[in-house]
């Protein structure tokens, strides 16, 4: 039997590969059961550098288990704990994405809709294929919004926008979705594989105690004024000065050479 979600650590990349593809990687209990687990792993890793996650198959993830739900709808128990039971399991993991400190790329050759697609925008870079598609769908299946897409998808869309694309449950191919703000990049399928390791082999070989800080302070900088954003980063500079890092890309600077960055 199969793991649901594969995990590797190699060179301070670590990759979630979702592995249901008969399901085109829905997000079923056994899904996030593994998905939990092997978060809590990278969580703990002191050599993670940068975290992907992709799906294998033909999609990236399908989203919320449908027929998950439509057995929970027909069981004794009540409407009401079936539902909150399936928005725990998507939020909390959604937000554990989110709040992990490393960089984290969504890797997405082919569909990522509903639950899916937010965890895809979770990330914060997405690279697509030419293939890809990203679709906030939950009104086909009479559900409003959840697992942050009210907040994360304004953010990167505007409002209104996020409003039509919620109203009407539209799938956006790659090249629509990448003018909008949800595709970092899309890259033709030759090419595709190459230009993500390139992409996360520079992210997770970059000055990775500075990267920290610098995605809490622009995941935080919204919320905040720009006299506290600054001195939040005059903070946070405090601390990256005393690193290693630091210390070698002035010398690289001064010597006209590429640094070598050693994560501390």
């Amino acid at each position: 039997m199969s793991e649901s979600v594969l995990l590797s650590i190699t060179d301070g990349i670590a990759t979630l590969t979702l592995n249901e593809p008969e399901t085109r990687n829905a997000l079923t209990q056994p899904v996030y059961d593994a998905l939990e687990r092997h978060l809590d792993t990278i969580e703990t890793a002191s050599d993670v550098r940068c975290v992907v996650i992709e799906g294998t198959g033909e999609s990236f993830s399908a989203g919320g288990d449908i027929e998950g739900m439509s057995e929970r709808l027909t069981n004794d128990d009540p409407t009401d704990d079936a539902v909150s039971e399936l928005a725990r399991r998507t939020r909390d993991t959604i937000a554990r994405v989110v709040a992990l400190p490393v960089p984290t790329v969504a890797k997405v050759d082919g569909s990522a809709v509903g639950a899916g697609a937010n965890l895809a925008i979770a990330c914060d870079i997405q690279l697509a294929s030419e293939s890809a598609s990203i679709g906030f769908v939950f009104r086909q299946v009479g559900l409003s919004v959840d697992a942050g897409t009210s907040y994360l998808l304004p953010r990167i869309v505007g409002t209104n926008v996020a409003k039509e694309l919620v109203f009407t449950g539209e799938i956006l191919d790659a090249e629509r979705a990448a003018e909008l703000g949800l595709f970092n990049h899309v890259y033709d399928s030759e090419s595709f594989e190459s230009e993500v390791a390139a992409t996360v082999s520079r992210i997770a070989n970059g000055p990775t105690v500075a990267l920290r800080h610098s995605k809490r302070l622009i995941q935080d900088g919204l919320e905040k004024s720009f006299d506290r954003a600054q001195r939040d980063e005059a903070t946070a500079q405090g601390i990256v000065f005393e690193t290693a890092d630091h210390e070698e890309g002035v010398e690289a600077f001064l010597t006209d050479r590429r640094p070598e960055f050693v994560g501390r």
